[in-house]
């Protein structure tokens, strides 16, 4: 696959968390969709395509520090650049 091909491909792994070892400002702003199971999500926090999961965040919920809570999904995970 040519380096032209591979730029319009989001990560395998990425998240929207600053402290994370996979955030990546750069693609961030490039507007990066997830399809998980065939349905676009827009509250997905961080995913992992080879590892078929996607973390979301429950509206309702707080954790300790007040950062909002995540649950991890398990699933078809389908990054794009809109």
């Amino acid at each position: 696959m040519s380096e032209d091909q591979n730029a319009d491909v989001p990560p395998n792994h990425l998240s929207i968390d600053p402290r994370s070892a996979f955030y990546d400002e750069d693609v961030l702003l490039r507007d990066v969709g997830i399809r998980f199971n065939g349905v676009e999500k827009t509250n997905v926090h961080e995913y992992d395509v080879a590892e078929g999961w996607i973390r979301v965040e429950v509206t309702t919920a707080k954790d300790r520090r007040g950062n909002p809570m995540v649950v991890k999904l398990s699933g078809t995970v389908e990054p794009f650049y809109r």
